[in-house]
């Protein structure tokens, strides 16, 4: 068999088991099993993909409202990843990039092709309620306080801020953040617990002799108050911020945009959370989000071509889009460009860039 063979042999197997899959969806549908377009994942992009599924809907009234829920990253890429068919969601929110690891779960449960589109950018703020006056954190300030075991030296026994750093206020440790499962905690390791952690050159030199024993010490929160896991609901972050003046909360940009009148955030190494610190990224703590779509569904639920369409036009999530009026960063022009060509081709992301 010659290359081009081969080529068409693949082409032919794979949409082989595009029918296959759509036949068995359709008629779990039909049956009454499920009808709609399902999306689970991320709080953090829960609100842009609601709003481009009530977009959706209007546009295109043939279809059903796409059905979006609030899972957590983690637990909606496991979910998005358990299986074909109607009873699986067809795509998963994301407040980081996919592992490499969740893709080989994927496979092992016949998930084969993930398409991946950066939707924009976010900001991972440290927010205060808006009558509160806490100065300016380093990530070196926001890991001496919340870290279990600060640079392998011993329990962390600080209780107030001023005991992490002379320059802050005398006030109680108390930081309200996304549980385990969550991409957004994911987030706060990677911009704040890490970067604060590799500020001693220690630990520099242990990720590279120990790479375990450096995420040990460099990503463990303590357990005694200090960290408080505040659920999936970023929402309900922002409420209990706002209404204790002496705590810090860890949410998304657009959280913090929403409720302003509330909270507000407390600038990171001098620089504030804006649209514009964010989209430049001279905003330290700055994250692509992403929604990823189980490829096989897409032409066995009705809409998805059409939904993927409407999440990836420049009116949506361009600079002057409507997801902007929610809070969302646009993600670079190239980017965006990039991702309209996969929304309209439907291309295969490189797992082998994880």
């Amino acid at each position: 068999m010659n290359l081009s063979q081969s080529i068409r042999a693949r082409a032919a197997l794979r949409l082989g088991l595009a029918a296959t899959l759509a036949a068995g969806l359709l008629g779990a549908c039909s049956s009454g099993s499920r009808t709609q377009i399902r999306i689970v994942g991320s709080s953090t992009v829960y609100p842009f993909t609601t709003a481009v599924a009530e977009q959706f809907k209007r546009k295109w009234t043939e279809f059903p409202a796409p059905i979006v829920e609030s899972t957590g990253t983690g637990g909606g890429i496991k979910l998005m990843c358990a299986g074909l068919g109607a009873q699986f969601p067809d795509a998963a929110n994301a407040s980081r990039r996919i592992k490499k690891s969740e893709v080989e779960d994927c496979a092992r449960h016949g998930v084969k092709g993930l398409i991946e589109l950066q939707v924009g950018i976010d900001g991972l703020v440290i927010a205060q309620a808006r009558g509160a006056d806490f100065p300016s954190l380093t990530e070196r300030d926001v890991y001496l306080a919340l870290a279990a075991n600060p640079f392998g030296k011993g329990a962390n026994t600080a209780r107030t801020w001023r005991q992490v750093n002379p320059a802050l206020p005398d006030i109680r440790i108390e930081v309200i953040g996304p549980p385990p499962t969550s991409g957004t905690r994911d987030s706060f390791n990677e911009l704040y617990m890490l970067k604060g952690c590799n500020t001693e050159p220690a630990m520099q030199a242990l990720k590279k002799s120990d790479d375990t024993a450096h995420k040990q010490i460099c990503e463990r929160v303590r357990e005694d108050g200090a960290y408080v896991e505040g659920g999936e609901n970023d929402n309900l972050i922002v409420q209990k911020v706002a209404a204790n003046p002496q705590a810090l909360g860890v949410f998304g940009f657009s959280f913090m945009e929403e409720n302003s009148d509330r909270v507000k955030d407390v600038p990171l190494g001098g620089v504030k959370a804006t649209y514009e610190n964010i989209a430049s990224g001279k905003f330290p703590a700055s994250r692509p989000l992403y929604v990823y779509v189980k490829a096989q569904h897409v032409p066995a639920v009705r809409g998805m071509r059409e939904f993927l369409a409407e999440y990836a036009r420049e009116s949506t999530w361009g600079r002057e889009g409507y997801l902007a009026r929610k809070g969302l960063v646009a993600a670079p022009d190239a980017i965006r460009r990039a991702g309209e060509a996969t929304a309209r081709s439907l291309t295969l992301m490189d797992e082998g860039s994880l």
